[in-house]
């Protein structure tokens, strides 16, 4: 686990030497005549300010930021970084409550039992998590029906997302199926995958 917290803070650099690993969970080193290939997997955890300041979408309206500012915040992560993040969530400002009320949803060890069983059904279907999966392997176990895969297409387009983008997608649409433990992917885990991925725009 990578945790990299205030993420544009980060010298640009540093953060597109993490594109590599991301994608193949190697990292080659090369000195003078010799390379040297290391495994380097792990899971990336992140969090960003929404602006410079952090009080963007505020209903307090505290932030002063022009959208200049903003997007120029925004761009010290490039396109080809983000499209190796998997899901992009925005959290909203907790409210200070001394005595907060009961939480909703599930609990730690209901969603943990959830996530176990579907990674059991992964490693039966495929031998490997979701994640790890090839292009062949997407091809066998993230089909799609006709009406589906056209939707997804033009949703693709709509968003201008990458073609590795649209992958990583699939893949996160296959999860929140197996979660439910269902075989076929639907249009319902299509949508709420494309929720998870930000607009290139």
């Amino acid at each position: 686990m990578l945790f990299l917290d205030e993420l544009p803070e980060f010298d640009r650099k540093v953060l597109e030497v993490l594109r590599e690993p991301l994608e193949s969970g190697h990292i080659v080193i090369a000195r003078a005549r010799d390379r040297v290939r290391f495994p380097a997997r792990f899971q990336l955890v992140a969090a960003m300010n929404p602006c410079p300041c952090g009080y963007l979408g505020e209903p307090t309206g505290r932030c002063r930021c022009s959208t200049e500012q903003i997007q120029r915040y925004r761009n010290k992560l490039s396109g080809p970084l983000l499209d190796r993040i998997d899901l992009h969530l925005t959290v909203a400002r907790e409210a200070t409550a001394l005595n907060p009320g009961p939480q909703t949803g599930d609990d730690t060890a209901s969603a943990a039992f959830l996530v176990a069983q579907a990674r059991e059904l992964q490693q039966k279907r495929q031998g490997c998590a979701n994640a790890f999966l090839d292009l062949p392997g997407l091809r066998q176990h993230c089909a799609l029906l006709p009406a589906d895969e056209t939707w997804l297409e033009t949703a693709c387009e709509r968003l201008t997302l990458s073609l590795r983008a649209a992958h990583r997608l699939l893949k996160v649409a296959r999860t929140l199926a197996d979660l439910e433990q269902v075989e076929a992917i639907g249009r319902h885990h299509l949508a709420e995958a494309l929720q998870y991925r930000p607009s290139s725009n």
